[in-house]
């Protein structure tokens, strides 16, 4: 029967402890006996991979390198899991940068629909919140988790914990995948390792070594949906100001990238979902132009000014544009004190009268609010990156099984792939779909052994 979780009778707070022999299930006895299927890595890739491949008379073992499993994932969303996002799954084709296509085959073969059916099959309904991100109903991480663990001890997969993985090596008869407390051999492996993103969950970038190893080329990584560093950054004081659906253009030498979203100000840079998403095409260096007014509004604005002038020339300039209600050609809050800095950023002092703007000076300032330019100085680091772009190369891999095109038996899934989506839960349905497209390739090949 499933079990039922709700807000108001979930007491299971702890996920199941590793045993003295560090494992969720007993272990054979001889540490070098054969297995049908490894799988390195015990976030929600590697479980629902292992849930999904398992069958009667097979032996598929997990290894984990941290204590107990799913260190990550009892963080995402801030501990409340935000598992996937509402609308037709064709449409976060577009919300995995360059790399969405790769994802088709397994976003169509296991949908933001089938991964809510699965949850809500063994008792954990999913809520729909603002901006269409869909979370289980209790808002804890933890009932997910519990859920993946739970279904692999009652299918018999192992989950042994604290066996971090320093060696992989493959020969004719399969894979010999060595860790400090043993070595295990087995005809298929899955590297389910994770990124670089957040290395104390136990993602620390050690799967694009195995893939190395193995024969893979990595693409670059770094850091992705993470905030910026700006160079002499203006707004420290203003941390705290955010502005929806801004637009943002990007220029290495040359414009690069255009984007919106909603952007916010802290204290050394920029972040929000505008700028997290953008972040994975950002480069230390590059310059970003945030517009507080379309393109196609600065003659309005102009004009507008020049209007001003005649008409209130005894007013201050900074009173006349805080004045927001009357100010149409804009796009986005034009707060006072983001006023009162636009002026002071384009050299105008913020007693000026409106009739004292000369040409010069309005040209100046209306550059700036359609386009003012940031220098990046830096992204925030992997301590701070929700996940990591670049990864095994996507070339290489089949994406209609997740097997390697280069190593037979070799599965790749989840962010050790050189996939990354946005924020919004595209991520981790990512991570459950190719899962599941790589545990339906493994079956088979199970059931033909």
């Amino acid at each position: 029967m499933a079990k039922l979780y709700k807000k108001t009778c979930c007491k299971r707070d702890d996920v199941p402890k590793a045993s003295g022999m560090n494992e969720l299930l007993p272990a054979p006895e001889d540490l070098h006996s054969h297995y049908d299927l490894i799988i390195v890595g015990a976030g929600p890739s590697g479980l629902f991979c292992a849930i999904n491949a398992m069958q009667k008379g097979k032996k598929i073992l997990i290894l984990e390198k941290k204590s107990s499993p799913g260190h990550k994932l009892l963080i995402s969303g801030t501990g409340q899991c935000n598992i996937t996002h509402h609308g037709h799954i064709l449409d976060s084709l577009d919300h995995y940068g360059d790399h969405g296509r790769f994802l088709r085959p397994a976003l169509l073969g296991f949908t933001n629909s089938d991964l809510i059916a699965f949850f809500k099959a063994k008792g954990l309904e999913m809520i729909r919140e603002k901006g269409d991100k869909i979370f289980p109903e209790t808002k804890r991480s933890r009932d997910v988790l519990n859920i993946l663990i739970e279904q692999c001890q009652e299918l018999g997969v192992v989950i042994k914990c604290n066996q971090a993985v320093n060696s992989i090596t493959r020969n004719e008869n399969g894979f010999l995948v060595g860790c400090i407390g043993g070595s295990y051999r087995s005809r298929l492996l899955v590297i389910a390792t994770g990124g670089r993103s957040y290395p104390a969950t136990g993602s620390c970038g050690d799967g694009y070594s195995f893939a190395s190893v193995l024969g893979h080329r990595i693409a670059e990584i770094g850091p992705a949906l993470t905030p910026l560093l700006i160079t002499n950054y203006p707004f420290s004081d203003l941390a705290g100001l955010s502005f929806p659906d801004m637009k943002i253009s990007l220029y290495r030498h040359a414009k690069i990238r255009e984007h919106r979203g909603d952007i916010l100000f802290t204290h050394e840079g920029l972040s929000g979902p505008g700028i997290l998403d953008l972040s994975r095409y950002i480069r230390a260096g590059d310059i970003l132009k945030l517009s507080f007014v379309p393109d196609d509004k600065r003659k309005a604005l102009e004009e507008w000014l020049v209007d001003k002038a005649r008409l209130e020339g005894a007013k201050s300039l900074l009173s006349v544009l805080a004045d927001r209600p009357r100010f149409v050609p804009s796009s986005v809050p034009l707060y006072p004190r983001l006023i009162k800095r636009m002026l002071q950023i384009s050299g105008i002092a913020t007693d000026l009268k409106m009739a004292q703007l000369t040409r010069e000076a309005r040209s100046c300032l209306i550059d700036n609010l359609v386009g003012l330019s940031l220098v990046v100085s830096d992204l925030c680091g992997y301590n701070t990156a929700m996940v990591t772009r670049g990864g095994v190369e996507t070339e290489e891999v089949y994406p209609k099984t997740m097997q390697s095109r280069l190593v037979k038996g070799l599965y790749l899934v989840g962010e050790v792939l050189d996939v990354d989506g946005d924020t919004g839960g595209y991520n981790l349905q990512a991570a459950f779909s190719t899962g599941m497209l790589a545990a339906r390739s493994i079956k088979s090949n199970l059931l033909s052994s």
